[in-house]
């Protein structure tokens, strides 16, 4: 596939960014359909006149159909759109940079979408859409299985996209919950994740940073809450996301003189309630039932999703703070964490 990639490149330049165009063009209408073509020009920043040529063309080799509600994708549609993915992938030259990922950062897979979740956010569905991949395929395997999840969107995305019966699988939450978007919680995804797998599902039902004494007395007196967090320590796949260190504190209603010594001291990723310096040494911990960095070299396969260009600093930070099996990040957070390994 290379030559024929390279050769494109050189004899028919312009087919490569037409072809990426009609790619795009699939990608958003199957991640937002039905949708018209007025917002569809807005959301890829085309002209109405542009746009309208390409469905159009789309539309009649059987890839698109119009009804009154707008655009969709058809079936065959979907086919080619799965199968154009790592073709456009290729044209990025991402596996190259997925090489070098894996390389510099001791991970066993990484897997690069191509964009910027920062600016693009259908890129950032695109990653729930690899990370459901992955996911159904460890758990294809007919065995029990217990799968921890954590919060956030690029988490929710990932949910959103899982389908399937599993009924061997059992989904639990990797830590209590957080801020006050309920859908984003790690409780709502592995509620919203297990009832797409036709899985069963625990709940954690203690707030994150809750005191070390309340936390404590929790655990010792609710036989209920102690159970589920055992559970949640046996779990043998984990797919989390990562936040911002300066992002998730605020989540965390911290208070602003802490998070500004929290960001004197070097802190510029956080998952698990930990937050970590670009070098992976932690800065802060907060109290919370549930996994933390010092348990994922116990579990069988931990999945990282996150992308985005202002991510690339917090995703380094945690790869280097714990155990990563795969990575799943977007073009514009691989391109800035290859600088930055660089640099550094």
């Amino acid at each position: 596939m290379d030559n024929i990639i390279n050769l494109q490149k050189k004899i028919v330049p312009e087919l490569t960014a037409l072809l990426v165009q009609r790619y795009r063009i699939l990608r958003q209408i199957s991640n937002e359909q039905p949708i018209g073509r007025r917002a569809l020009s807005a959301k890829l920043d085309l002209s109405e006149r542009v746009l309208r040529a390409q469905v159009d063309f789309l539309k009649n080799c059987g890839l698109l159909q119009f009804s009154s509600a707008g655009m969709s994708v058809t079936e065959e549609g979907n086919t080619i759109l799965h199968e154009l993915a790592e073709y456009v992938q290729k044209l990025h030259r991402l596996s190259s940079l997925e090489q070098v990922l894996c390389e510099k950062l001791k991970i066993g897979k990484v897997l690069i979408i191509p964009g910027d979740s920062d600016v693009e956010p259908v890129v950032q569905q695109e990653i729930g859409r690899a990370a459901a991949r992955v996911l159904t395929s460890l758990i294809g395997d007919e065995k029990n299985h217990i799968v921890a999840v954590s919060g956030g969107s690029t988490m929710a995305a990932l949910a959103a996209n899982v389908s399937g019966t599993y009924p061997k699988i059992t989904v639990v939450p990797a830590r209590g919950g957080l801020g006050d978007t309920v859908e984003l919680q790690a409780n709502t995804i592995a509620t919203v994740l297990a009832q797409r797998l036709n899985a069963s599902y625990r709940q954690l039902y203690v707030p994150d940073s809750v005191s070390e004494d309340i936390l404590n007395s929790i655990l010792a007196e609710d036989v209920g809450v102690k159970t589920v967090v055992e559970l949640i320590k046996k779990a043998d796949i984990l797919v989390h996301g990562v936040g911002q260190a300066s992002v998730m504190a605020k989540h965390r209603r911290l208070p602003k003189d802490f998070i500004k010594k929290l960001l004197d001291d070097g802190a510029v990723g956080e998952a698990f309630g930990q937050y970590c310096a670009i070098d992976g040494s932690q800065v802060y911990t907060t109290n919370n039932a549930g996994l933390m960095l010092q348990d994922l070299p116990k579990i069988g396969t931990v999945i990282g999703i996150a992308g985005g260009k202002s991510k690339a600093k917090a995703i380094l930070s945690l790869v280097r703070a714990s155990r990563q099996d795969i990575l799943i990040t977007d073009e514009a957070a691989a391109n800035e964490m290859a600088k930055l390994l660089e640099e550094l």
